[in-house]
């Protein structure tokens, strides 16, 4: 996805505002078709009965059609994405359901739920949880082309049903998005996947029981998060069938922040998730008391706003300086470095995605050496966790993988062509 840029803008900030996922400003998708009629109840697959509760649709409505491979191969190459294992056209559908909030309330997200055109009926069902973004239109379900329905469309034309949430807060979601909160990542996966289950017999399916489960950056926590609860049985019908995170930042207190502090990533997107963790934590545990503690005078009023879910990724690009002592405090800065009690209460949701579990389905990590968004090192703290509980996860290296400047990027772009193929030959 490309956007564009003010001309004081430089070319690196450039690349990183067009290499997604704080863009935001694509027109979002329009329906193009009715989908089956959709309502709050619903029966599902084996007369399960969906009623008011969490994984029941609101609406769905179809988004749009890609007839063939042809039409699919030729969607994927030009956002870059490898079209090789594409073997169906597809159609693409804008799921809304119940689920619950941060707080455990009752609310509505959005997902994009994508098959394949002339498929056997029953389908298996791959889970993919995309990465950070910050307008609404940073979703899957809002996108028609690029970087964010990419993976899903990829999947789904080698024949899987591919369920991809946008989280609460992003797509038609109410309220402001949660960000790397992995227990509301984890609801709203679920209960996507179950109101894919209610949706899919009326487009001829059945959902198989065992998931696929994968995701990158931000929704590589999500992936693991949602793969613990089916493995702990949460669902009664789904249950854990492969593992494949991609570029997370899974110790996010003890690699990643630190990382973003000492400079070692990229120095704007060091800024921006420097601004996002605070603003975004703050909202769910109290980390600080007024922005003034934690930003720069220069930026304490307006930060905050930045992240409401309305503001485009160029806005965040303006919006916040080129370095960390522009931005931060000291006090701000501290925090970061050595957590208070609300932010340490925060990053327990964020840490132990891979400790004190053990995935027992076929498993891999994925990475790029290079990434200049999320810190290597935090694969390599996941791998030794997954050891200790004695699963040897093998971790995959895709080498030097950039997309539009980016190896972070690049990192989804590539995992995604070797997962589908990996996935194929485990069916």
């Amino acid at each position: 996805m490309r956007i564009h840029v003010h001309r004081r803008t430089t070319a690196r900030a450039a690349a990183l505002c067009a290499a997604l996922l704080l863009a935001g400003t694509a027109v979002p998708v329009a329906a193009t078709a009715a989908a089956p009629a959709a309502g709050a109840s619903t029966s599902g697959p084996g007369g399960q009965r969906q009623l008011h509760g969490r994984g029941s649709l609101v609406s769905a409505e179809r988004l749009y059609t890609l007839a063939g491979p042809k039409d699919v191969a030729a969607e994927l190459t030009t956002a870059g994405f490898d079209a090789r294992t594409a073997r169906y056209g597809v159609d693409a559908y804008r799921l809304v359901y119940r689920t619950v909030d941060a707080q455990g309330r009752p609310t509505t997200a959005s997902g994009l739920l994508v098959l394949p055109r002339g498929a056997d009926g029953r389908l298996r069902p791959v889970s993919f949880a995309h990465g950070t973004g910050a307008h609404k239109s940073d979703a899957p379900s809002m996108q028609r082309h690029g970087f964010l329905p990419g993976p899903p469309v990829t999947y789904a034309a080698a024949g899987f049903a591919a369920v991809a949430p946008d989280y609460l807060g992003l797509g038609t979601g109410p309220g402001s998005h949660p960000w790397m909160d992995v227990p509301s990542e984890t609801t709203a996966s679920l209960d996507m996947l179950r109101a894919a289950r209610a949706f899919v017999p009326r487009a001829g399916h059945t959902l198989d029981r065992e998931v696929a489960v994968t995701g990158f950056s931000q929704g590589a926590s999500a992936a693991l998060g949602l793969a613990r609860s089916l493995q702990g049985g949460e669902d009664r019908w789904f249950r854990l069938g492969a593992l494949a995170p991609v570029s997370g930042a899974y110790d996010f207190g003890g690699t990643e922040l630190p990382a973003v502090l000492d400079g070692r990533l990229d120095t704007k997107w060091s800024v921006i998730y420097a601004a996002y963790t605070l603003v975004a934590f703050n909202r769910l545990y109290p980390v600080y008391d007024s922005p003034e503690e934690v930003f720069q005078p220069t930026y304490a009023e307006t930060v905050e706003a930045l992240f409401d879910g309305a503001h485009t990724g160029r806005d965040i690009m303006d919006g916040t300086p080129d370095t960390l002592d522009r931005l931060l405090t000291p006090h701000g800065r501290r925090i970061l470095r050595d957590p208070n009690a609300g932010m340490a209460a925060a990053l327990r949701t964020t840490d132990g995605v891979c400790a004190d579990w053990a995935p027992r389905v076929p498993t891999r990590l994925y990475l790029a050496r290079g990434d200049e968004q999320a810190a290597v090192e935090n694969t390599e703290v996941c791998r030794a966790a997954l050891r200790r509980q004695g699963v040897d996860a093998p971790v995959i290296d895709l080498g030097a993988v950039d997309y539009q400047r980016s190896r972070h990027l690049g990192s989804n772009v590539a995992a995604t062509a070797d997962i589908v193929r990996w996935l194929l030959t485990l069916r």
